[in-house]
């Protein structure tokens, strides 16, 4: 470990050395891909190759003094370990006391000041508010600073994985008709180009999917509406010449990838208008856009419309859940089994790594696996605090029968996109481990159970499965749910449940039916164990009057709740009889798929409570 956190200051003290000789005062170095994705492939892991922090979201902030690595609740636990000895502060971010990225640089940044970075990676919106930043000390961004290409001699190759289309029979709309319905859209916005470089805005509208970003099927491109054509820059080399002939028929014209630029600097010298979602673009494509062209910034329409999945979409989830809820609770029953067989002296090699192989494995043998959705997290013990922990191999903890195993994972399907989470007793629990978990099944179920007038957002809804704990005193740093996409991203904007506005984030839009969400509220113990529950869940209709429409959800996931953990003196009737409702889906759903010692298993913990 100290020789990684050797390697690490090695590295910034090069940084250093590269900003001192372009006079850069402020060094930012972001987690996104050119396309402000929020996971990002091998090849754009800039940050954690300059921290050692291997989190999904952060930024790293490098001055000729200091470092400091900003990121969410979720990993501040992990962080805080892997940061530790390598001379990088953790910015807590939302917690008190703590910068903005914004006011930390406002701060440090002096009459004339530099920010260096790589504009692509920036994300416009961002990028736009720092431009005015530095300005106002008379300074300025430096958007094309990568002393990262210099110094990291063996990065990844850029992704560059085969395409495949995605049948009608799976996306339930095709390709012509989402794109009828964006020129729709822009008609009403007065738009003659709209450019598009979110990567799962692209292969959505188009019905292509991909292996660019491990766990989310997508290909890295652009896509430019004009007036008479479709762009899509990417490499030809990603389609047969099938494809290929579809796509021109369709109207899309294959460009190569970094065309895009130009092409929206041609437009120079026109009056013209151009629709960019700022938080989806980076810094360096908006920058191209010609200031004699009107720049109409507006989210992405078809973020709402891949949010509101179709007829067939639903379907095919409903019924892809049911493969995935029989693969995990396949798994529970090893889990369970497998605990039994414990000898203390003899040989055991039961790890979170083996665990999470063997989950892993039972859903590659589901028919239509693509693969997984994330990474599984495996997390035992204290492992479970951290809310995205990742065992690996070499550095895993053993299970044994006692305490408790977090196991969050999902996969990704032709029939959609699976994401749920079990909370595992492996033998002895304590009280206070039976009490937090009981209190966030209550939660869970209190927000799966809601019903609600159309017009509510995850804000009006969050306190429904935060409440219980928020009455013990207890809170979780995150939200409470995120939207999930179809054969997708696993966290899909912008539906989601959570208490407060995080500035930046796409969390305030209406519910409405066809939104997939996940309900996923947990327990947090720093040294001690962590807690999770989570279902998908679909908001449906459910009836109108002189109030309005009524909505309500109906879950998607179906697989036990451990029973093991339940205490129900911290259970009122209500919450009894909606786990006792939830228990007798999920048995009604896999009981024809099992047999013998697994039924028997079912039956068991899906039985009635008092």
């Amino acid at each position: 470990m100290q020789e990684k956190h050797e390697v690490i200051k090695e590295r910034l003290r090069f940084v250093r050395e590269r900003m001192k000789a372009e006079n850069v005062d402020i060094f930012v170095v972001f987690t996104d891909d050119y396309h402000m994705s929020e996971y990002s492939g091998a090849y754009f892991a800039d940050r954690e190759y300059l921290s050692g922090f291997t989190g999904s979201a952060g930024t790293l902030a490098v001055t000729q003094t200091e470092a400091a690595l900003f990121t969410d609740g979720r990993y501040f636990v992990q962080a805080q370990a892997q940061l530790e000895g390598t001379g990088i502060t953790l910015m807590k971010m939302g917690c008190a006391g703590v910068p903005t990225l914004t006011e930390y640089i406002r701060e440090r940044l002096g009459a004339g000041g530099v920010l260096g970075m790589d504009a692509r990676t920036c994300a416009a919106q961002t990028g736009m508010e720092w431009i005015k930043l530095t300005e106002a000390c008379g300074g300025r961004i430096k958007g094309d600073f990568m002393p990262v290409q210099e110094l990291w001699k063996d990065r990844p190759a850029f992704p560059a994985s085969k395409a495949y289309e995605l049948e009608l029979k799976y996306s339930g709309e095709s390709r012509e008709d989402k794109i009828h319905r964006i020129y729709q859209e822009m008609e009403t916005a007065h738009a003659a180009y709209h450019a598009v470089a979110s990567l799962d805005d692209i292969c959505w509208i188009l019905n292509l999917r991909g292996d660019d970003v491990a766990c989310n099927p997508v290909i890295m491109a652009y896509l430019l509406f004009a007036p008479n054509a479709v762009y899509l820059y990417t490499e030809e080399s990603r389609f047969t010449q099938a494809m290929k002939a579809d796509l021109a028929q369709d109207g899309i014209q294959l460009r190569p990838y970094n065309q895009i630029y130009a092409d929206l600097r041609s437009l120079a010298g026109k009056k013209t208008s151009v629709w960019m979602d700022m938080k989806r673009v980076n810094l360096a494509l908006f920058q191209s856009v010609p200031e004699t062209a009107e720049c109409i910034c507006k989210e992405n329409p078809s973020v709402r419309m891949k949010a509101v999945k179709n007829p067939t979409e639903l379907a095919n989830l409903r019924d892809v859940h049911i493969d995935d809820g029989l693969a995990v609770t396949k798994f529970m029953y090893w889990l369970k089994n497998t605990m039994k067989q414990y000898e203390a002296g003899k040989e055991w090699n039961v790890t979170e790594v083996t665990a999470a192989e063997y989950l892993d494995n039972l859903r590659s043998h589901i028919p239509d696996y693509k693969e997984l959705s994330f990474d599984t997290i495996s997390a035992y013990g204290e492992n479970a605090a951290m809310m995205h922990y990742h065992a690996e191999k070499d550095h895993c903890a053993v299970l044994y029968p006692r305490g408790m195993l977090l196991v969050d994972s999902g996969g990704q399907y032709l029939r959609g996109t699976t994401d749920i989470t079990r909370t595992f007793a492996l033998g002895e629990v304590t009280a206070e481990m039976k009490k937090y978990f009981t209190l966030t099944l209550k939660g869970m179920l209190n927000l799966a159970n809601a019903r609600f007038l159309k017009g509510c957002t995850g804000f009006s809804l969050d306190i429904l499965a935060r409440g219980p704990l928020w009455e013990q005193g207890m809170d979780y740093r995150c939200g409470t749910g995120h939207g999930i996409g179809y054969l997708l991203n696993v966290h899909e904007s912008p539906n989601g449940f959570r208490w407060k506005h995080n500035p930046g984030r796409n969390d305030l839009c209406v519910f409405e039916e066809g939104m997939v969400t996940s309900d996923e509220p947990g327990v947090y113990i720093e040294g001690a164990y962590g807690i999770r529950i989570e279902n998908e869940i679909e908001c449906v209709g459910d009836g109108e009057n002189e109030y309005g429409t009524f909505l309500k959800f109906k879950p998607l996931t179906f697989v036990p709740i451990d029973l093991d953990l339940v205490d129900t003196a911290w259970l009122e009737k209500k919450d009894i009889e909606r786990l006792n409702a939830y228990h007798a889906a999920v048995y009604s759903r896999l009981s024809p798929h099992l047999s013998g010692e697994e039924l028997e298993f079912l039956k068991q913990y899906t039985r009635p409570v008092e």
